[in-house]
């Protein structure tokens, strides 16, 4: 065998996401681009705001020696000093630049992360459905993913979440705005959680964290409110990038904030930057690193992305379609017409429509549909969602 088995392993589980993605580009060549509506892959179409490339062309008109050179491996100081305080501004924990580190993007700092906390064997709950790609940043580190079931709204299970707990658990991930539901939890649902770990932590003389993930951060409707982690639990890191409300997907940049107040910050922050070098990361790019503190408080067009969730959950209303409607992100996770997800979207696929299993994010009986595409793909895919679901409704 020419590769190692555990990664052909990982091949044929890997993402059903990119499969449909990779099959969304086949169908176009055979049918036409304007005939197949691709709803699988969540990367926004909406563009950077025009602040960004006035600020890309400053910075990179910038000819100073050394520019381009290495950096500590956190990053910049004055880029993590902006960030501090950002969070300083939206949080009642005073923050320092000591408590960042600018990572390659969410999934970048995700992994150092894990990798500083987790001893192998340990475990990490995580409340489905969710990223799939979490089980793959939990292996890189010989971590365990421990799954718990959610609420008929997706709503945290403080319950499932309690049962969970044993002497191998060493984090909750969680993910808010969540992929793929779009669930917003709640401040109280933090706070329970936040009682729930301290409470846990004491009975079993150790500390149990708290990751949260929140790259959709910005990207919420309807009034709706991100309760802050870090007011909720000490013990907590929250880890991020500006892929999706900047639509800066490709440049890779983002951050892994800790809170001031975790126990044995000093460590936990060394470990991180260790982290940060030795994945290979070393540091996260420098020109996105001297852009990002000029938009720390800009997003793209939110009511744009509101429109399309609008324009979607009508639609799919109309046809006869079960849901849950999203306070965030750009996705929308109804339930399948059959107990089958996977044998819907093949339904949904011959109708040029293409989606993710719900399986794929460990949510069976659902689909996931990606709506940051043009208003006019979701305006001209509804005839064949209605025409799917008509095959299995009586």
């Amino acid at each position: 065998m020419s590769i190692s088995k555990k990664v052909q392993g990982s091949i044929e589980k890997s993402s059903w996401i990119r499969k449909m993605f990779e099959e969304g580009i086949s169908r176009k060549q055979k049918y036409g681009e304007e005939n197949v509506f691709d709803f699988s892959l969540g990367n926004p179409n909406l563009d950077p705001p025009p602040k960004f490339v006035e600020v890309l062309k400053k910075v990179a008109a910038d000819e100073r020696k050394g520019v381009h050179g290495y950096m500590p491996n956190a990053g910049l100081p004055e880029t993590r000093e902006a960030v501090a305080s950002y969070l300083s501004k939206h949080n009642r924990q005073k923050f320092g630049a000591d408590d960042i580190v600018m990572t390659m993007g969410a999934g970048g700092a995700l992994n150092v992360v894990i990798k500083t906390i987790t001893n192998p064997g340990e475990e990490v709950i995580i409340p489905s459905p969710y990223f799939v790609e979490y089980n793959f940043y939990l292996d890189n580190h010989q971590g365990v993913p421990r799954v718990v079931r959610t609420g008929d709204d997706f709503s945290i299970d403080l319950e499932a979440i309690e049962e969970a707990i044993n002497g191998k658990t060493k984090a909750v991930l969680i993910n808010s705005p969540n992929n793929p539901t779009g669930k917003v939890y709640s401040e109280e649902d933090l706070k329970g959680l936040g009682d729930l770990l301290s409470q846990h932590s004491r009975k079993l003389g150790k500390t149990l964290y708290l990751i949260s993930d929140e790259p959709y951060r910005k990207i919420v409707y309807d009034g709706v409110r991100v309760p802050s982690v870090f007011d909720a639990y000490a013990q907590s890191f929250v880890v991020t990038s500006f892929s999706k409300d900047l639509s800066l997907p490709g440049e890779r940049i983002g951050y892994a904030a800790v809170n001031p107040d975790i126990s044995e910050k000093k460590l936990i922050m060394a470990g991180m930057i260790l982290c940060n070098r030795v994945l290979g990361y070393t540091n996260a790019p420098a020109i996105m690193q001297r852009v990002v503190p000029h938009l720390l408080e800009d997003s793209v067009d939110i009511s744009l992305y509101q429109k399309k969730r609008d324009l979607l959950c009508r639609g799919l209303e109309a046809c006869g379609y079960s849901f849950v409607k999203p306070e965030g992100t750009f996705y929308l996770f109804p339930k399948s017409p059959i107990e089958d997800d996977v044998a819907f979207v093949s339904a949904l696929q011959e109708e040029n429509i293409l989606t993710v299993p719900g399986s794929g994010f460990f949510g069976p009986g659902h689909i996931r549909i990606a709506y940051c595409v043009d208003d006019s793909t979701i305006e001209n895919a509804m005839p064949g969602f209605e025409r799917a679901i008509k095959k299995f409704k009586k």
